[in-house]
C-alpha cells in the first residue's frame, strides 16, 4: 500500500513519537515492579495485529503506517501484565517491538500452518518447547500453535501452555488435541506444580471438550471468579467464550479476578462505522494473589 505526502509525514512523526511511546509503557509497567503481590495474565488472540474488522480504513491505515505495534504494546500496558499470551501472532519483528516495548521476554511457538504463538512475560523464560508429545506432531493435529515453557516467578517456578485449538465447528479433532494435551501434563500435575493453560481453546463452556479439562482438574479462572457471561469473540458485538485461562495446582486457589476485556480499543464501537479494533478477539484477564 502506497503513502501520500500527508501519510508519509504522519509515518514520520510516528518514529518520532515511538521512544516517548516506550517510555509510557515502560513507565506503566515499572509501577507494577512496587506492588508484586498479584501475577496479571491475559490471554490475547490478536488476529496477526492487523485491527478488526479487517476492511476498516483507518486500521488499514494504522497497519501501513507501522502503528499496530505501538498500539497493542500500549492497551496492553494498560492493564500492567505480567503474562500475555498471544494466538494467531504476526510476524516476529511485530511480536519482538511489542515484547521490547513491554519490557518482556518473550517466545515464539511456531505453527503447524500460519497461526504461530508467543509467550510473553516479565519473568525469565527458563524453558520452551514446541509441541511437546515427545513425538511428531500428527499433520491433522495443532495446526494452529501449543507449546509448554516454564517462567521463573518470585515465588517459585510456573509451568504455562500456550494454545490455540483446531477451529472446526465440529469437535472431532479438538476431542483428539485436549487428551494427547493433557497425557502430556500428567506428570507435571503428578508433581503438584502451578500451571496455567492460556489461550484460544475455540470452544465454548459446554461439552464434549469443556469437561475434559474440569475431569482433568483444571479450574476456569473465569468461572471461579468472574461475572457475566466472559464472552470473548467477536470484539463488536461478543457472543462465545473461546478464550481462557485455566488453573492448576497451588495456583488455582489464588484467582482473585477474570473478565474479558470488551473495553477501550480491544473493542468496537457500533455507533461509528469506522471504528475498529486491535483484533476480533477480546483478551481475557486473570488475576492471581501471590501472598
Amino acid at each position: 500500500m502506497s503513502l501520500n505526502r500527508r501519510e508519509a509525514l504522519q509515518a514520520g512523526l510516528l518514529s518520532a513519537a515511538v521512544l516517548a511511546d516506550e517510555h509510557s509503557c515502560a513507565q506503566l509497567l515499572a509501577a507494577n515492579e512496587t506492588k508484586q503481590q498479584t501475577l496479571r495474565v491475559i490471554a490475547y488472540n490478536v488476529y496477526e495485529c492487523t485491527g478488526w474488522p479487517k476492511e476498516r480504513a483507518q486500521g488499514k491505515k494504522a497497519t501501513a503506517l507501522g502503528q499496530m505495534p505501538t498500539r497493542f504494546a500500549q492497551e496492553l500496558a494498560l492493564y500492567e501484565p505480567d503474562i500475555i499470551n498471544f494466538s494467531e501472532s504476526p510476524g516476529e519483528s511485530v511480536t519482538k517491538a511489542i515484547a521490547e516495548q513491554l519490557k518482556m521476554h518473550h517466545v515464539r511457538f511456531p505453527s503447524g500452518g500460519k497461526w504461530p504463538g508467543t509467550l510473553l512475560s516479565r519473568y525469565e523464560i527458563t524453558e520452551s518447547q514446541n509441541v511437546p508429545l515427545g513425538f511428531e506432531r500428527p499433520k491433522e493435529l495443532f495446526t494452529r500453535h501449543w507449546g509448554r515453557a516454564v517462567i521463573k516467578l518470585p515465588t517459585g517456578d510456573l509451568v504455562v501452555h500456550s494454545a490455540h485449538l483446531n477451529p472446526f465447528p465440529e469437535s472431532d479433532v479438538r476431542l483428539q488435541e485436549i487428551p494427547a494435551m493433557l497425557k502430556t501434563m500428567a506428570a507435571d500435575q503428578k508433581a503438584g506444580r502451578s500451571m496455567l493453560i492460556i489461550g484460544d481453546l475455540n470452544h465454548q463452556p459446554t461439552p464434549p471438550e469443556y469437561p475434559l479439562w474440569q475431569k482433568a482438574g483444571w479450574i476456569d479462572t473465569f468461572k471461579q471468579v468472574g461475572k457475566g457471561d466472559g464472552l470473548t469473540f467477536r470484539s463488536d458485538t461478543p457472543d462465545k467464550l473461546l478464550d481462557y485461562i485455566l488453573a492448576f495446582g497451588p495456583i488455582a486457589k489464588q484467582i482473585v479476578e477474570a473478565r474479558p476485556l470488551f473495553e477501550g480499543a480491544f473493542r468496537v464501537n457500533n455507533a461509528d462505522e469506522n471504528s475498529f479494533a486491535l483484533s476480533d478477539h477480546l483478551p481475557q484477564l486473570a488475576v492471581f494473589d501471590l501472598k
